[in-house]
């Protein structure tokens, strides 16, 4: 694994232990070692520091892209490098995902104990300022079906089982009689 040296600013520090901005500072400094740890790992891919031409060098440099993660303290704004052979190879995050995995692991579960999607909308913009749509919950309740068609379809003779407990929903439907008059 490798050992990343992290400067953190005087300024982030300041915000840090200001009184009241608690969530406002720790973003802060979440996004600046996460901003200098993709430098780093950038520097480390192409084995060369920016504007360090050595015989060893694999790529260049090209800039920079925004990407903005979601976390419980706030949206941290990302600079990912870019290269000019490729896209960085990071497991800071896989690609496309644009908010923390134990918030969209949390969301899941709000789903599975019953919450519905609106209420989720709610409480996503209350704990994190930013509100996450129905269509993007249903997405992520997408990779819940491997798990449930797995717990489904497992064998149950396997072991014997002392109590059996049956969970149903009963849904009531009105039939609407239709009538036909008249000839045809």
């Amino acid at each position: 694994m490798a050992q990343y040296n992290i400067t953190i600013d005087s300024e982030i520090l300041h915000h840090l232990f200001l009184k009241g901005a608690k969530n406002e500072g720790m973003a802060k400094l979440l996004e600046s070692v996460l901003n200098q740890i993709l430098q780093a790992q950038a520097t480390e891919q192409i084995k060369a520091e920016p504007y360090e031409r050595t015989e060893e060098r694999q790529a260049y440099r090209n800039g920079y892209y925004s990407r903005n993660l979601v976390t419980r303290v706030g949206t941290l704004t990302l600079r990912v490098p870019r290269l000019r052979n490729g896209k960085l190879t990071t497991d800071m995050f896989r690609r496309y995902q644009r908010s923390e995995q134990a918030l969209l692991l949390a969301l899941m579960e709000m789903v599975v104990n019953g919450v519905s999607t609106r209420k989720i909308e709610e409480i996503t913009y209350e704990l994190c300022g930013t509100e996450f749509s129905k269509s993007t919950i249903s997405e992520l309740c997408k990779n819940l079906d491997p798990i449930v068609t797995a717990c489904n379809s497992r064998p149950l003779r396997e072991h014997s089982y002392p109590f059996v407990i049956v969970d149903a929903m009963v849904i009531r439907v009105r039939k609407m009689a239709v009538s036909v008059s008249g000839a045809y």
